[in-house]
């Protein structure tokens, strides 16, 4: 597979985890009166976002990409499970929702940096896009800290 569809096949699949796992502490926390829900309610748009982009780019290439793995799912199920019943406080959830999104950035970064000398320009500036993304939700998280 080349660069660029290594990178948009990572962009997908991180932004599906992403989608997946808020999705799954929000159904947890529906009936709490957290005032994080707006801000990651906001964030699966964009994940939804960064999904239909990159899967449609995939397929043009006639690359079919893959959802989360069942055994990922679990896994992030019992970790949403275990923190929300010991802490569903904001600041909590920030906390957990940073640490996630934080391993997106570094691996992100990794890939656009052993990538920028041979993927696109057009793909490059998705994937620093889907970067700054990332960093900025972190940065919104922070706030309930």
């Amino acid at each position: 597979m080349d660069e660029n569809l290594e990178l948009l096949t990572h962009i997908y699949e991180t932004a599906e985890m992403g989608s997946y796992t808020i999705t799954t502490l929000i159904n947890k926390i529906k009936n709490k009166e957290n005032k994080i829900k707006f801000i990651i309610e906001k964030e699966i748009k964009e994940y939804e976002k960064y999904i239909n982009i990159t899967e449609k780019l995939l397929l043009k290439n006639g690359i079919k990409p893959q959802k989360t793995s069942f055994m990922a799912k679990i896994g992030s199920n019992i970790g949403i499970m275990r923190e929300t019943m010991m802490d569903n406080s904001d600041s909590a959830l920030a906390q957990m929702l940073i640490e996630g999104i934080t391993m997106g950035v570094t691996l992100i970064s990794a890939k656009i940096n052993s990538y920028k000398k041979n993927a696109d320009r057009k793909t490059l500036k998705l994937a620093k896009e889907f970067l700054e993304f990332q960093e900025e939700e972190i940065e919104k998280l922070k706030a309930f800290m």
